[in-house]
């Protein structure tokens, strides 16, 4: 146990240390402010394509789904603008602002993208034009998924309904599987955070390198997400100091947040596969190298 203690410590120290020298506070807030540039434009592109696809419900599931783990007082003031502005009628799918929705939503993923690379340690190689396509090829993955799961909340309920009707035994475990939305959000989230530490930084890493940081990530999202609403609900008085602003602030803040747990969470892959990479005996500190070993 003193070993495992003495090997985590060491990790965390590397991750955290690394995290400050490489301006890892400035990055989040690149992170946040780039997420929160690109939520309006995602929504508005994938509802436009998803209407386009025939599913209708894609704006609901999509606010749903994002919005579920963040604290009520902070999604319910910016779900509610989400759907003020979706719910405007707009042109066809190919108009300018659509496109143009959709090259600012990859900003996002360029963020997201650029802050991978310093927390991993290694240099972009690839031309400009592959990573915005690689952005561009995560944001329409985003807007498929999203879509096949509004279309899904269609046929689930008509198949339920036909399953309690000639299985009535089975209706506890019909019920069960109904209430859906927590375990969907939750298994979205793990899967984009994976694909993002896997896709998106240059170099090649394996599952099992990035998955303790993912499962960092998680939990220090739950912990600062349950801190940060009784911060909000106890000491807080955001619209004494910003007024009118009140919310957008909150909002910021709490992105804020989240990208350095982000990035903290991609920090300690990268110094436990440095970890690994010396006590295998290897040499140089590059941990993309040691996800080949």
């Amino acid at each position: 146990m003193s070993t495992f203690l003495r090997m985590l410590y060491r990790v965390s120290f590397d991750a955290v240390y690394h995290f400050s020298e490489d301006d890892g506070w400035a990055m989040a807030s690149h992170v946040a402010l780039s997420a929160l540039l690109a939520v309006f434009p995602f929504l508005i592109f994938g509802t436009a394509l998803a209407g386009f696809l025939g599913a209708d419900q894609f704006s609901d599931t999509a606010i749903h789904l994002i919005f579920d783990t963040w604290p009520a007082a902070i999604a319910k003031p910016l779900s509610d603008e989400l759907l003020n502005v979706l719910t405007m009628p707009r042109g066809g799918l190919l108009t300018v602002s659509v496109l143009a929705a959709a090259y600012f939503a990859s900003n996002g993923v360029e963020a997201l993208r650029a802050g991978l690379n310093r927390a991993y340690r290694v240099t972009e190689s690839r031309p400009w034009y592959v990573t915005r396509l690689l952005s561009l090829g995560f944001m329409l993955g985003a807007v498929a998924v999203l879509a096949v799961v509004s279309l899904l909340l269609v046929a689930v309920p008509v198949a339920l309904a036909f399953g309690e009707r000639w299985f009535p035994w089975m209706h506890s475990w019909l019920a069960t599987i109904a209430n859906w939305r927590l375990v969907g959000t939750a298994t979205l989230l793990i899967v984009g955070l994976v694909l993002s530490h896997l896709g998106l930084p240059a170099g090649h890493r394996r599952l099992i390198d990035v998955l303790p940081g993912v499962v960092l990530t998680l939990l220090l999202w739950m912990v600062g997400a349950l801190i940060f609403a009784s911060y909000l609900s106890s000491f807080a008085n955001y619209a004494a100091t910003y007024a009118g602003l009140a919310s957008i602030m909150i909002v910021i803040v709490f992105l804020y947040m989240i990208g350095v747990i982000f990035l903290i969470g991609a920090e300690f892959n990268a110094a436990l596969m440095k970890f690994t990479m010396e006590r295998r005996g290897s040499v140089g500190d590059n941990p993309d190298e040691a996800a080949n070993i």
